[in-house]
């Protein structure tokens, strides 16, 4: 992890949880006041946040119910109101619900955002959704694919289409490309306890909350974990380019705007989207 420092230690997934939350929560309340990650301002007046490959991947929801798991202070999911789907977003972060309300209150557009964990969603949830969405910085924060692929599944209606993209388990494992050093194991090991003075998106103001668990993946848990629940797995793609510095100081952009993960000539997969349906 970019920035931050590393150790072992068992800790009970309840606490990881709440260690989780607290620094989730301080993060909510300053992300989006800087431009360079969080465009608020762009958004307010208009803008989408979404991504080429991320309207690829979710197909049409014009006037279908879409549910955003894990969807932050909630720009993703507003964005995808823009596009004419009936929104409910989740996280497990009171601040981050909290944002993404005024957000939608200040522009005027429909979403519902609830409090909860992704791994116990509220019943009223179940079958309610023809599209399941969660994108970038999804998985590391999850110790339990199983539990996490079987919540999603329960709330897509017979018919519905899940939909994941996120950083791709070698991306991740890269702190520094040249020279190359590795902070991460490239499948689950366990719990990893980090410790960061600041966040990704809020560079210049320092964490009170820096301590966080998280875990890794291999694509084939990933995979895995969804066609265990029953799911349809529709595509695995792996990308070797991104719209977006997903990986500062170790992907680099080229002349046409993309950014790739290269080492040495090799270029190495920066993405990875999953797409699948319940039967």
């Amino acid at each position: 992890m970019s920035g931050a420092t590393e150790h072992r230690d068992v800790i009970p997934e309840d606490e990881a949880r709440d260690l989780n939350r607290r620094s989730w929560d301080e993060r909510a309340l300053a992300h989006g006041q800087d431009p360079s990650y969080y465009d608020t301002e762009s958004f307010l007046a208009g803008s989408s946040t979404l991504r080429d490959l991320d309207v690829e991947l979710a197909g049409d929801v014009d006037g279908r119910d879409l549910l955003h798991l894990q969807c932050h202070f909630g720009l993703d999911s507003l964005s995808w109101s823009r596009q004419g789907a009936r929104v409910t977003g989740v996280d497990f972060s009171p601040v981050a619900i909290g944002r993404a309300r005024e957000l939608a209150g200040r522009t005027g557009l429909a979403a519902d955002f609830v409090t909860a964990d992704v791994l116990d969603l509220p019943a009223d949830l179940t079958g309610s959704f023809d599209v399941v969405w969660a994108s970038y910085g999804v998985f590391a924060w999850i110790g339990d694919l199983r539990a996490w692929a079987r919540s999603a599944a329960r709330a897509l209606r017979p018919g519905g289409r899940l939909a994941v993209v996120d950083l791709h388990p070698l991306a991740r494992m890269i702190e520094q490309r040249n020279p190359l050093v590795v902070d991460s194991p490239y499948a689950d090991d366990g719990p990893h306890h980090y410790s960061s003075a600041t966040s990704y998106a809020a560079p210049d103001r320092p964490l009170e909350n820096r301590e966080t668990v998280q875990w890794s993946h291999s694509l084939g848990e990933l995979v895995s974990a969804f066609a265990a629940t029953g799911l349809r797995i529709d595509t695995v793609e792996e990308h070797l380019t991104s719209e977006r510095n997903d990986r500062d100081g170790v992907l680099t952009q080229g002349a046409d705007g993309l950014w790739r993960l290269q080492l040495w000539e090799y270029p190495l997969p920066v993405l990875f989207s999953i797409r699948a349906t319940k039967p």
